[in-house]
């Protein structure tokens, strides 16, 4: 066992990562956590610099690159690094990964998701897999109150943010990139008229969903060429930002796949 105590200083410096965005963007550093996690992120090219197991917890047995450096550690001490309730006993650090948009390539017709100022996650980490899932072109979270390498985002994601390609960027870049690649941006909002089935989305298009109590800024709304809606029977007034997301991106893809 190649640490057990608590104190080791880079189970200290772990923790630190875990908890503390500014020390993952000093070191340049993040943590991936799961079997399942680690295997998408290192199918996507992903190297880590350090993977931690624990005899004690893993079940399973992870193929690694070579020369990758690796500890094992005590139960105790991984359950101090984990942040998760049952830990499958699996953990790697990786460096950041280095993304603009100018390293995004968009298909004809493309597909992007926009994202502004989402706090949670949960929400941004669903919204990930529904990313994944419907291969949009790109994801672009604009002005983020979390950040993409959040160990929780990246779990929420179940590592979906490695198949993805997403990029942090401010809102007026983001609307200046769109807008020159002939992009239509349709915001969703409760206060829309057109219903999202209504609305023709086989041209290229940008889905942008807004922050969860405030919803899209005024400068998405104003620069939208179009507002949509998702109707609503109850008595709450929207639907949580990742399921909106997803509802509006397969109408997309429905509409597509019509015309195939």
């Amino acid at each position: 066992m190649d640490i057990t105590s608590l104190q080791n200083p880079r189970i200290k410096h772990i923790v630190k990562l875990r908890e503390d965005k500014r020390q993952r963007q000093r070191d340049g550093l993040i943590l991936v956590e799961g079997f399942d996690e680690l295997t998408l992120a290192l199918s996507c090219g992903m190297v880590p610099q350090t993977l931690l197991s624990a005899p004690e917890l893993a079940s399973r047995t992870l193929s690694l690159p070579h020369a990758v450096e690796a500890w094992t550690v005590s139960r105790a001490v991984f359950q101090k690094v984990s942040y998760r309730e049952n830990p499958d006993g699996w953990l790697g650090i990786f460096p950041m990964p280095k993304r603009s948009l100018e390293d995004l390539h968009l298909s004809h017709p493309s597909l992007v998701i926009v994202a502004e100022s989402v706090e949670k996650p949960g929400n941004l980490g669903a919204i990930l897999r529904t990313a994944d899932a419907a291969r949009v072109d790109a994801l672009l979270v604009c002005d983020p109150r979390v950040d993409l390498w959040n160990p929780n985002v990246i779990r929420a994601s179940r590592g979906a943010v490695f198949a993805v390609p997403a990029v942090e960027v401010d809102s007026l870049k983001a609307l200046e990139w769109l807008k020159s690649r002939g992009m239509r941006v349709l915001a969703a909002a409760p206060s829309a008229d057109a219903l999202y089935t209504d609305v023709d989305m086989t041209a290229s298009t940008a889905i942008a969903v807004g922050a969860e109590d405030d919803g899209l800024s005024d400068l998405w709304m104003q620069s939208a060429d179009l507002r949509v809606k998702i109707p609503m029977f109850g008595r709450v007034n929207s639907l949580n930002v990742s399921v909106s997301a997803a509802l509006v991106t397969f109408e997309a893809l429905r509409q597509r796949r019509k015309i195939e």
